[in-house]
């Protein structure tokens, strides 16, 4: 069945306006007006706020984790240059003038409570992120696929928050890579750490 396109597009224009201003700053007369949407209209298809939060996340995981994916397989075609890769990506998703961070991050610092929807949403995305570069470090002959994937989700994480904190767009992103090539290479028992796709 396929979905409302006023619902869409309230789903649509929720994500922009969630990922630009957070949240909580984010209220509901804010998503009407930038929609054109009456209250009506958006509570036959969301119950509350917080259930219209959930699409959005929701949504926005599928869309982020298909292109993210697609763009690191079209950039290499071996394991370790597509490990490198996610953070060529991120390097790039980092400039783009739309970024204000991670949406999951931003909504688990705004979400406090340990066991709420919008929480096991954003562990979910985490937790398929960091899957798609364990199915990576498999791929790359790893002997401990699990615990390479660990360290670099982490850098990953970690340059994500930087270049939304420092506004120094790609450098974490590089930075990441650099640290990332030394563990790849040490797991494998590959060499210097030197990056060589």
């Amino acid at each position: 069945m396929g979905q409302s396109p006023r619902r869409e597009h309230l789903i649509d224009t929720a994500i922009a306006l969630f990922a630009a201003h957070g949240y909580h700053a984010t209220g509901i007369d804010t998503i009407l007006a930038t929609a054109g949407v009456s209250k009506k209209t958006l509570y036959r298809h969301f119950r509350s706020k917080e259930e219209l939060i959930l699409a959005a996340l929701k949504k926005y995981d599928g869309l982020f984790r298909n292109d993210f994916m697609r763009q690191v397989e079209a950039r290499a075609d071996t394991p370790r240059g597509r490990l490198l890769a996610v953070f060529d990506v991120a390097a790039d998703w980092f400039r783009q003038n739309s970024f204000y961070g991670c949406m999951y991050i931003n909504a688990i610092g705004e979400y406090a409570a340990p066991d709420t929807p919008i929480r096991q949403v954003c562990r979910e995305f985490k937790a398929l992120m960091r899957r798609y570069v364990e199915d990576l470090c498999v791929d790359l002959g790893a002997p401990d696929p699990a615990g390479l994937a660990e360290e670099l989700a982490l850098l990953l994480e970690g340059a994500i928050v930087t270049a939304q904190v420092s506004r120094t767009r790609e450098r974490p992103a590089r930075v990441a890579a650099t640290a990332a090539a030394v563990l790849i290479d040490q797991a494998t028992a590959g060499g210097s750490g030197a990056r060589k796709d």
